[in-house]
């Protein structure tokens, strides 16, 4: 019997070159390690394969663990992913060591909790694609906010000064061009004003392509986000709220995942870093606390789209606008928070609208018992209780009427038979 058959539950923890495997078998006993090395995806996929189909392997969710996750899938086994931030607490609490034999131990323990509060959600390639091409959209503007810096201080390194309140617009773009033609030594002062240098006319030069081609990337970037955007329902709905824009729109389409996953918007506010949390101990003086913080468990780039969004929200819907000013004193103190609380609202919104499947409106849709005015209703229900009185009385009047027995308008029997009979007789 091989010793791989006697496993029933795995940790794997995952490095960049080689990953560590324990298996421990139905009572809890260690019975495999192994180095797996990825240099080489067959081998590795066949070292996998000798496991139990279905066995649950458990990985920390630290860099790397979406491909590993995938082969262990294609594999036949059932990965599920820890909390590299629990693990380590968990770790730090029996005083063990950090080594790789020992954290594949750890992880090969926590299938056997009686409660799985170490597990967080295992995103499907679908959303790891989208969010992959968050990231790099991310990375984009980072480096053209770069370069566009970079410019800046090459007309201020040679004293070039602009009127221009974009620089990278259409005729900001043109002076650009200019600067970079190869001139004389102008004599006017003037003109001087205006003048680069050789090597910052060839600096220039570089960071301009550079820039191009950088936009060029992000509006490539972008066709392909609103196309993503228009193709989810999730996120159609979500660019309905106030201030979300496609990019906001996808950023929080891929951050969040299916919005089914979550029971209600407490914690899709606590996933979104949005919930404030109370760090104090001793005595409660029943004032505000003064140690209220956001949670740093969570997503921070799904904490940065909502707050961006918030600021729209306020300028443009007067619902969210007046939770700011109630927050903020009309704006005067807290801004930072009162956009906080705009955010939180506009995170539990939005999931509701996911939910219940419908857009949002700043016009909140009348409950059940306020569709109809009390004097409607009073209304209504006098014409039902007529109504049932009138089917009552003839109800009354029906049993009260004689039966009838005779044809109408003939005088003679209902029954058409009774007649002939009656006929036969006097004849005989």
């Amino acid at each position: 019997m091989r010793t791989e058959s006697k496993v029933t539950q795995v940790g794997l923890d995952n490095h960049k070159n080689f990953s560590r495997l324990t298996g421990r078998d139905s009572v809890g006993k260690i019975v495999l390690r192994q180095r797996l090395e990825h240099k080489d995806r067959n081998v590795l996929r066949d070292n996998l394969r000798l496991l139990p189909a279905g066995t649950p392997v458990v990985l920390e969710g630290t860099f790397g663990w979406g491909w590993m996750s995938d082969e262990l899938k294609k594999c036949g086994l059932n990965p599920h992913l820890a909390s590299s931030r629990k693990t380590a607490a968990w770790r730090e609490a029996r005083g063990i060591a950090k080594n790789n034999k020992l954290d594949a131990d750890l992880l090969s323990e926590l299938w056997s909790q009686p409660e799985r509060w170490w597990e967080v959600w295992l995103a499907p390639p679908e959303v790891r694609d989208q969010r992959e091409w968050l990231r790099y959209r991310m990375s984009l503007v980072r480096t053209q906010s770069a370069v566009k810096n970079r410019i800046h201080a090459t007309l201020h390194r040679h004293g070039v000064l602009h009127e221009f309140s974009d620089l990278f617009g259409k005729k900001g773009m043109v002076f650009l061009k200019e600067l970079c033609q190869a001139e004389p030594e102008p004599v006017d002062s003037r003109a001087a004003a205006s003048h680069l240098s050789p090597s910052g006319r060839g600096t220039l030069e570089g960071y301009l392509k550079l820039l191009a081609q950088v936009r060029q990337q992000v509006a490539q970037v972008t066709r392909r986000i609103r196309k993503t955007v228009c193709s989810s329902q999730e996120g159609e709905r979500w660019r309905t709220l106030p201030g979300i824009s496609w990019v906001l729109a996808y950023t929080i389409l891929a951050e969040t995942g299916p919005s089914q996953r979550f029971r209600n918007h407490r914690k899709y506010a606590a996933y979104s870093l949005l919930a404030p949390r109370d760090n104090e101990s001793g005595d409660e003086d029943g004032d505000v606390p003064t140690a209220r913080h956001v949670g740093h468990m969570g997503r921070l780039t799904l904490k940065w789209a909502f707050i961006e969004a918030a600021h729209g929200a306020v300028r443009k819907s007067e619902f969210f606008r007046a939770i700011f000013e109630r927050r903020t004193n009309g704006g005067k103190r807290d801004r930072q928070r009162g956009f906080i609380a705009v955010a939180h609202e506009l995170s539990r919104v939005g999931l509701s609208c996911c939910h219940y499947e419908r857009n949002y409106s700043e016009q909140r849709p009348p409950r059940p018992e306020q569709r109809a005015t009390p004097r409607t209703r009073w209304d209504n229900q006098r014409q039902e209780n007529q109504m049932h009185l009138a089917r009552k009385e003839i109800g009354k009047r029906s049993e009260a009427e004689p039966t009838q027995v005779s044809r109408p308008g003939t005088g003679g029997p209902e029954d058409p038979m009774v007649v002939a009979a009656s006929r036969k007789r006097r004849r005989a």
